[in-house]
C-alpha cells in the first residue's frame, strides 16, 4: 500500500478545511487535504455573517473570493406579516466587519479549493477515508482514491472538517444528540425572473410564516436565488402527503404573502433538497492527535447563518493551536479550543432557542425600536459572539427572555388602558 507522510491531515475541503490548510501552509506546515466529493458540489449554507471575513483575511483567501463578485450582504431582513425588522451590520455594537457575502456554495467552495491548490497544497478530490488508527498523537489513515487505490497517510495531527460527512465522529463514536428540537428544511435555487430592481431584489430575507416556521430568500449575484422553508420536522413533512419535496416547497411558497408573487410558478433549477433533523452535536470536540471543526462537531440551525462562521472559527483556531503545540508550547485544548468554541456556540444556541420560543421575535418587532438594543443584537447576528463587553453576549442566558417578558407585560397593560 502506498504510504504518505505529512504533519497535518485535513479531512474535507469546505470553508473550514480550506481556512485551516491555507493558514498552516502559510506557516510552513506540510499538509494533505482529502475530500470525498468532486467539486463543484451542492451544499447548503449560502448566507454568511461578517465574522467569517476575519478568517478569510487571516488565511489569505479573501482576495480570491472578493474577485468573484458575490452578492454583498450588508444586513438581514425579518418579515412577519405587515411587520418588518431590518438589521444593518454597519450599525452594530463594537468593532468588526460590517458586510459579507451571499454565495452559491458550489462556486464559493470551489474558488477556495482551487486557490488552496494554487498555493501548492496537496488537495485530493474523490478520496474517501475508510479508517483511522491512533498511536498517541500520531495517526494512520487509510484512504481510497477515485481509481480505487488504497493508501496510508501518516500524520502527526488530524483536523476533521468533513462537515455532514462526520468522518471522525462516526469512526470514533463521538456523535451525541443535539439539545435543539428537531427541525428540517427543504431548499432549491430558482431563476429569479421576477426579481425587483435595487435593494428589494438583492436583500436576504427571512419571512416568518408561523412562530417556528420561516422561509429564507437568499439572492445571488448570478441572477439566481436560494429559496428554502424551515420548521419543525412534523410541519415540513405535512407540506406534502406523499413526501414530494417539490410539492412541499411550492406549498410553502404559497404560504408567504410577501413572496408568493415573486416565486409562485418559477422554475426550480434542481430537485429540492431536504435536510431532515439537521442539528448535530458531539461528545467531545478534540482528542489526542485530532480536532473536529465546523459541522463535523456542532451544527445548530440555519436561522442566523452561523454555520460557516463556526466552521471557519474552529478551523483557524485548530490550526493555530496545532502550530503552537508543534513549537513546543503547551496547549490546553479543553480551555483554548472546546471552552472557547462552546462559549460562542452557547450564545448562538440561546438565540436559536429564543427565536423558536418567539421571545427574540418579540424584541425584533417591538415598536418603537430601541436603537441601543438593536445595535447589540446586530453585533451577535454579525457573529461577534465572544465580545463580552456586549451584554447581549455576556448575559445571553436570561436577557432576551426577561426583556421579551417585560415588553409583553407593557403591551398587555397598553391593551387594558381604556380608550377615551
Amino acid at each position: 500500500m502506498l504510504q504518505e507522510y505529512v504533519d497535518v491531515l485535513i479531512i474535507g475541503a469546505g470553508p473550514s478545511g480550506c481556512v485551516s490548510a491555507s493558514y498552516l501552509h502559510k506557516n510552513g506546515v506540510k499538509i494533505k487535504v482529502v475530500e470525498k466529493t468532486k467539486f463543484p458540489r451542492l451544499v447548503v449554507g449560502e448566507s454568511l455573517i461578517p465574522r467569517v471575513m476575519d478568517h478569510f483575511a487571516e488565511a489569505e483567501l479573501f482576495e480570491c473570493l472578493d474577485a468573484m463578485n458575490f452578492e454583498k450582504k450588508l444586513g438581514a431582513r425579518f418579515i412577519r406579516g405587515e411587520e418588518i425588522c431590518v438589521f444593518d451590520f454597519s450599525k452594530k455594537f463594537g468593532e468588526g466587519w460590517d458586510w459579507t457575502w451571499q454565495v452559491p456554495r458550489a462556486d464559493f467552495d470551489n474558488t477556495m479549493a482551487q486557490e488552496v491548490i494554487k498555493k501548492g497544497i496537496d488537495l485530493e478530490f474523490e478520496s474517501e477515508v475508510l479508517s483511522v488508527a491512533f498511536e498517541g498523537k500520531n495517526s494512520t489513515t487509510v484512504v481510497k482514491d477515485k481509481e480505487g487505490n488504497f493508501k496510508e497517510i501518516h500524520a502527526k495531527f488530524i483536523i476533521d472538517s468533513s462537515g455532514y460527512g462526520r468522518v471522525l465522529p462516526r469512526l470514533l463514536d463521538l456523535d451525541t444528540p443535539s439539545k435543539l428540537d428537531p427541525h428540517s428544511s427543504i431548499f432549491t435555487h430558482v431563476k429569479d425572473i421576477n426579481r425587483p430592481k435595487g435593494e428589494e431584489g438583492t436583500m436576504i430575507s427571512f419571512d416568518i410564516l408561523e412562530t417556528q416556521v420561516w422561509l429564507w430568500v437568499i439572492p445571488f449575484s448570478n441572477g439566481n436565488t436560494s429559496v428554502g422553508i424551515v420548521g419543525p420536522t412534523e410541519f415540513i413533512n405535512s407540506l406534502s402527503e406523499n413526501k414530494d419535496n417539490r410539492e412541499a416547497l411550492n406549498n410553502a411558497i404559497k404560504l408567504s404573502d410577501y413572496y408568493i408573487r415573486r416565486f409562485a410558478g418559477v422554475d426550480f433549477l434542481f430537485e429540492p433538497v431536504k435536510l431532515e433533523n439537521y442539528s448535530r452535536s458531539v461528545k467531545k470536540m478534540y482528542g489526542e492527535g485530532f480536532a473536529l471543526t465546523g459541522n463535523s462537531s456542532e451544527f445548530l440551525d440555519p436561522v442566523f447563518s452561523s454555520g460557516v462562521a463556526f466552521a471557519t472559527e474552529s478551523g483557524i483556531l485548530a490550526a493555530k493551536l496545532y502550530l503552537k503545540e508543534s513549537q513546543g508550547i503547551t496547549v490546553d485544548w479543553e480551555e483554548e479550543f472546546t471552552g472557547y468554541m462552546k462559549r460562542g456556540i452557547a450564545v448562538f444556541t440561546t438565540y436559536v432557542k429564543e427565536w423558536y420560543t418567539g421571545n427574540l421575535q418579540t424584541l425584533f418587532f417591538h415598536q418603537p425600536e430601541d436603537p441601543d438594543v438593536k445595535r447589540k443584537i446586530c453585533s451577535v447576528l454579525a457573529g461577534y459572539v465572544w465580545d463580552e463587553t456586549n451584554p447581549f453576549v455576556k448575559k445571553h442566558d436570561n436577557l432576551i427572555k426577561n426583556m421579551a417578558y417585560l415588553l409583553e407585560m407593557e403591551s398587555d397593560k397598553n391593551k387594558e388602558k381604556p380608550s377615551n
